[in-house]
């Protein structure tokens, strides 16, 4: 059985600007009530967290709004296939989470396609035109928020008779658990 998988947008901070602020500080604000042993806490929880997983966070970079990085995986998604944007994604991902890298800038979405195999003039040409397909993202952002979407990563296994849906990040045995289910129902 072959699984495919499709990103949808959705923006947890969408009043975020562009140009953001400090992670570590924006988190302290605006998650942990400005606490430095709250913020702590969080960090080391996220640390062990991420190493059992081979990711390596780090605190630092900026938290800005993200408008743009899924207008570019939308894009390629859509042109180049559900491969060409899982390496967006994950490069995305080890930039912001790992490298302190801004999520939505142009260098780091550059990086990010040529990382996904995107050849520069094509990719340069997409990312800088920053209206290109915007009205079309803006509108999957709300439908994804009209569908009750509220949290990442949202996640929706299509199966022949039912889906199965999981929200909020998980266990890798329970994403095993609803491939295996979606599996059985289709045999």
């Amino acid at each position: 059985m072959t699984f495919t998988v499709t990103y949808k947008p959705y923006q947890l901070f969408p009043e975020a600007s562009q140009e953001g602020e400090g992670k570590y500080e924006w988190y302290k604000r605006a998650k942990y009530d400005e606490s430095e042993e709250k913020m702590q806490m969080y960090m080391a929880l996220m640390t062990a967290y991420g190493r059992s997983e081979g990711i390596e966070y780090k605190f630092g970079g900026t938290v800005a709004n993200t408008l743009q990085a899924h207008r570019v995986v939308q894009h390629f998604q859509e042109s180049k296939g559900p491969e060409v944007a899982d390496s967006l994604v994950n490069s995305l991902y080890r930039q912001y989470f790992e490298e302190e890298k801004h999520p939505s800038s142009t260098e780091t979405l550059l990086v990010a396609a040529a990382e996904a195999g995107i050849e520069e003039k094509e990719a340069k040409a997409f990312i800088e035109d920053k209206d290109e397909e915007l009205m079309d993202v803006k509108m999957a952002v709300r439908e994804q928020a009209s569908n009750g979407v509220d949290s990442v990563p949202y996640i929706i296994f299509e199966g022949k008779r039912r889906d199965l849906t999981l929200v909020g990040c998980k266990e890798v045995v329970e994403y095993e658990k609803a491939l295996q289910q979606i599996i059985k129902e289709c045999q």
